[in-house]
């Protein structure tokens, strides 16, 4: 069975436009970004079929409008796990 070599694409995320891929990487890159992203507390989604789709952009670029729905879903969990809700956010 063959072993799939691990992906890892981190987005920034500023509030004022669509999020921006900072770092892409396979393999050992891949398991670096990881490691900082754990050490900083930074939410880690798996999802291969997200992870196919933004491989395919370039460090700086904007992800899609077609992704806007399924990154805004990731990033709204990360806010939650870490007690982050908007201002006018009834529970």
């Amino acid at each position: 069975m063959k072993q799939k070599i691990p992906v890892a694409i981190a987005l920034e995320y500023d509030e004022q436009k669509a999020p921006v891929v900072k770092a892409t990487g396979s393999g050992d890159l891949a398991q670096h970004i990881l490691k900082i992203a754990k050490e900083n507390d930074i939410y880690i989604q798996q999802d291969e079929g997200l992870i196919e789709i933004l491989a395919e952009l370039e460090l700086g670029d904007e992800i899609p409008e077609q992704l806007y729905k399924a990154v805004a879903e990731v990033i709204a969990f990360a806010y939650i796990i870490k007690g982050k809700f908007p201002t006018n956010f009834r529970s």
